[in-house]
Order: C-alpha cells, then structure tokens, then sequence
C-alpha cells in the first residue's frame, strides 16, 4: 500500500496545518458525516447553499482522525483544544485539495486504470469490466455511479493493495471530463457511445462527442475502446484510426470484436465472438455491447476466454437498472435509476421483445435535455409503437409529449394514460395489471420511480 500523510497535503496540496501530526497516514476519506467511520479523514465539501466544513465538530465526535476544511470556516478553539490529537488543515478550496491529493495517490501507483464515459451504459460496462478483470487481478472500481469530480478523486483515494483501477467519468458540461481524465491517468479509455444526454447544456451530439473524447487529455499512451455501431464514433474512429492504437466493437459494423447468433431471452442474453459462446444474465441487446467491451478488456490483459466467460456470466447490476422481479404473477422491469433517450429506446426494445406477455411502458420525465425536451420526449413514440408496447402510461410535464406523439401515430388511445404524479400512474397500475403482464419502469432519477416500484412490490408481497 501506498501511503500519503497529512504532510502531503501541505506540500502537494497548498493546505495550511492549523494542528496536528504531519505524520499521520491518511487511510481512508468521507465528505459526510452521517455515514463517517473512526479513523477517516473528514473533507468540508461547500455546496451551493452549505459549507459541509462547518459539521467538523460532529465529524470528530465520530471518530474523524483530522479534517480537511475550507479556510473560511469559524473554528472553535475549545474544539480544537478538546480534539488536539487529531489534525486540521485548512485550504481555500476543499474539492481542488481533494482532486489535488487524488491525482497525486494514483501517481503512485503503476497500474492499469480503466477509463470508461459514454451517454449510456457507463455503469455496466464498469461493473462488467471489473468483473472480468477480477478473474485475475485485485480490482478497485467506481461504487455505484459516483463518477463526477468528487466521486472520482474519493475513488482513486480507496487505492490500497489494488493492482487495477476501474473508473467511470460523467460529466454535464465540456471541461469536466478533462479534469476527470487528468487525474486519474487511465491506460485504457472507453467510449461506450455517444447519445442525447445533456444535450440540453452542450446543444449537439457533435458537443457531447466533443465531451467524451476529452477522456483522451489524461491518457497514458494507451489504447482506446469504441463502441463502433455508434454513428459519431465510428466516424471519429475512420477519421482518427491511424493516429491512435484504437480497438473496435459492435453487432452491425465491421469491428474487432463482433456478437454473431445473438439470442436474447427474457431472463438472459446468449452470442458469440469468434466461435465462442457467451452468456450474460441481464437480458438485453445493449449488454450484448457491454459484454464485448468487457473481452475486449480481457483479452488486453490476457485472461482467458474461460475466465472472461466466468467474468461476464458472474456480473451482476446495481439496483434499479433492468432489475427484473416477479411479482404474484407479473414482472415488473426496474429501470428507473436514470433515464434518456438511448437509454428508453433500449428498455423499450427490450420490453418489446417480451413474447407471450401484455406489454406495459411506465414512462416518466426525462430531464437535462433543456429546449429539445418535447422533440425528444416524441422521439420516443415511434420506438413504443415499433416495439408494439399495448398500454403506455406516462408521468410527468414532459412525459406526456410521448403519450401525445403517439396517439398522432395511430396509438389506441384507450390504452394511453397521462398522469402529472406517481400516486395516480401508480392506482392505474394496480387497476389495470393482469396475469402475466410485464411493466417496465423507466424515468430519470429525479422522477422518484422508485415510489412506484416499492408500492407495487411491498403491497403485492403482503
């Protein structure tokens, strides 16, 4: 293990000692107070309407063994005085220390890291990634989908015995992946493709390529992975395949590494590459994808096609991403975690490649997408009624442009439903649901889907 100590944040990170052991070893880092442990170093993070630092006196009756603190803080003499055996420094910005100490643990270790962005399938393709690599090395990875510039540089300051990173990279805007990038150095950068979201803060999907590529400002001479079905990466890819070592995947177009006799079942999905079988246990053709990128990782560093196969059927979701549950009878798809427009088209077709079942879309809000909102809320109505989905029920101001662009294509309109809250989409729900029905659950975070879910499985499981 590499350590850093309170001293490397005054020389590396312009921190200023108001007490405390220059020497003491800085294992592990919190941001929040509710959830510290004894032994972890409190970082003030300031928000738009609170200062975390203020909450240093809470983090050290929890066990904090120093704090990290915006410098314009009050501090409390008594405090210090009750708590001098632990340290506190102070600087002017906590996330600069935080980014800036972060940047300076990854240098110390010499490993693969794994970069990954893209519009859609960031988290699963980190998760699958990890997996197969698991299967040989020590594997530190992104928890969950904390991927902007505070959850990275916590990630990177996890490393202990690791021998591999893997790190997910989000962004909202142009710049910020940049930053990403430049601290956490990967060897590896994955580009899983390049959609509609956020198109609302950067106004064109030539932007959010713009965005992506920036993943490319810390590369450490590595090779890059793209998703070649994706139009703008492919052709980024032809315009820049001499420049960089560049390794390709995909189902439609010529790539290095292609999914041929493709199944894909209600609980599963089956392919091969190169005359090998795989299975992975998410249904989905997008997993598909997911599961390519990942051999293609694998094959980097010369696992074996076993191993890689082990490493892709032993992958599992985080919660509320195609998380499928029977319930008395019927299904119920929880994709509700986040929402945009290539990410519904998928939980579409997939629910739309459901055999033998009434096909039932819960759709909500998709936000961030700014003056496009309504063009590609309807974007949506051709994919529901191609995927021949039988009852729409949708939530949301924005929602209902789907519900509307529907029934201007020929949608039956006694089996469209517009509500403006969860409480009513989910009475209809409870309504309407029959015997093997399957209900897909989709909107962005900040829909609260999850109220629908909890009902319908808490109440239905009583």
């Amino acid at each position: 293990m590499k350590n850093i100590y309170v001293k490397d944040l005054l020389e590396k990170c312009n921190c200023t000692l108001v007490q405390g052991d220059k020497d003491t070893i800085l294992n592990s880092f919190s941001k929040d107070t509710r959830t510290i442990k004894n032994g972890d170093v409190f970082i003030g993070i300031k928000g738009d309407n609170f200062d975390g630092s203020s909450l240093y006196l809470e983090a050290l009756e929890k066990g904090a063994c120093g704090c990290i603190l915006n410098n314009n803080v009050e501090l409390n003499k008594e405090i210090n005085k009750k708590y001098a055996d632990r340290f506190i420094v102070t600087a002017e910005n906590t996330i600069k220390v935080l980014q800036d100490l972060a940047s300076y643990k990854r240098s110390l270790y010499d490993i693969p890291v794994i970069g990954i962005t893209g519009s859609v399938g960031k988290t699963s393709t980190k998760d699958i990634i990890a997996s197969v690599l698991s299967e040989k090395f020590n594997v530190l990875k992104t928890e969950g989908n904390l991927n902007n510039h505070i959850g990275l540089p916590l990630t990177i300051l996890k490393l202990k015995d690791h021998d591999c990173l893997v790190v997910e990279m989000g962004m909202n805007n142009l710049g910020e992946i940049s930053i990403l990038s430049k601290i956490a150095k990967p060897t590896i950068a994955i580009i899983t493709n390049v959609g509609t979201a956020h198109i609302g803060n950067l106004g064109s999907r030539e932007n959010i390529l713009k965005a992506k590529l920036e993943i490319l400002d810390g590369l450490q001479n590595g090779k890059i992975i793209l998703n070649n079905d994706n139009d703008l990466l492919t052709k980024w890819y032809q315009e820049n395949k001499k420049r960089y070592e560049i390794i390709t995947y995909g189902v439609e177009n010529n790539s290095d590494y292609m999914a041929y006799d493709i199944t894909l079942n209600k609980d599963n999905s089956i392919f091969k590459v190169n005359n090998n079988l795989f299975k992975i246990n998410i249904p989905g053709i997008h997993f598909v994808y997911n599961s390519l990128c990942a051999l293609a990782v694998g094959n980097i560093f010369a696992i074996s096609t076993e191993k890689i196969k082990q490493g892709i059927e032993n992958f599992t979701l985080t919660k509320r991403r195609m998380e499928i549950v029977n319930v008395n009878n019927y299904t119920i798809i929880n994709d509700s975690y986040n929402a945009n427009p290539d990410s519904v088209m998928m939980a579409l077709t997939y629910l739309g490649s459901l055999k033998n079942t009434r096909k039932i879309a819960v759709l909500g809000d998709m936000l961030e997408l700014g003056d496009y909102s309504e063009k590609l809320h309807r974007s949506l109505a051709k994919t529901i009624i191609n995927n021949k989905i039988d009852i729409l029920i949708t939530v949301g101001k924005n929602a209902k442009y789907i519900s509307e662009e529907c029934l201007n294509l020929g949608f039956n309109k006694n089996n469209i439903y517009i509500f403006n809250n969860n409480k009513e989409a989910i009475e209809k729900i409870k309504e309407i649901k029959k015997v093997n029905d399957s209900i897909l659950l989709k909107a962005s975070y900040g829909m609260n889907f999850i109220e629908i879910y909890n009902d319908l499985t808490e109440k239905e499981r009583i």
